[in-house]
């Protein structure tokens, strides 16, 4: 199992289309097999820092998801907004849940 922590702050002009762009992905993830992955993204309290959650099975699903076209795009859209350095990727090792987890 793969869990990954992304994080990036984009500027406040860009916060609606990033959401536009991140619910275009989830729409296309929400298509394939749900037992496979888990994506949630959150926004945190000062209205232009986001947060990604996201656990794979293995790293071959890792590789189908992260190539899906809409994923693609909103990487490329979100990258070219301006990060400024922002943006940090952290794999985290699981401990525990209290649900079952892939």
């Amino acid at each position: 199992m793969i869990t990954v922590k992304a994080t990036y702050t984009v500027k406040p002009e860009f916060v609606e289309e990033n959401k536009e762009n991140i619910s275009r992905f989830l729409s296309d993830f929400k298509k394939l097999n749900p037992s496979e992955f888990r994506y949630n993204v959150y926004l945190q309290e000062d209205g232009i820092t986001f947060l990604h959650f996201s656990t794979y099975k293995n790293e071959e699903t890792q590789k189908q998801i992260l190539n899906i076209p809409s994923f693609k795009s909103f990487q490329e859209q979100r990258d070219k907004s301006g990060l400024d350095n922002t943006h940090k990727v952290e794999v985290l090792s699981y401990v525990d849940s209290s649900f079952e987890v892939l």
